[in-house]
């Protein structure tokens, strides 16, 4: 055997038997760790409001009005009429 080639074994065991004392010792166990890494800053949250435009409200409008005006011909109030009481 050469000299390179058993210098290149010791080493590589070396190697081996440096993981495994860490291991047994509890230092960097492989495992990984939950949530962010250290050092690293959230990023700024992006504001998810939505924005309605005048078509979109105006179609919601007159759905809503469609709604109330079905509600009061199901209570049988016609357009105009008091709240229960007779003229």
């Amino acid at each position: 055997m050469e000299v390179k080639q058993i210098v290149a074994e010791l080493e590589q065991e070396i190697a081996r038997l440096r993981q495994a004392r860490s291991l047994l010792a509890g230092e960097g166990s492989g495992a990984k760790r939950r949530g962010r890494p250290a050092g690293r800053v959230a990023a700024p949250r992006k504001s998810k409001k939505r924005h309605l435009t005048p078509e979109g409200r105006k179609r919601i409008s007159e759905a809503l009005k469609r709604r109330w005006a079905e509600r009061r011909r199901a209570n049988g109030k016609a357009k105009g009429e008091k709240s229960g009481k007779a003229a």
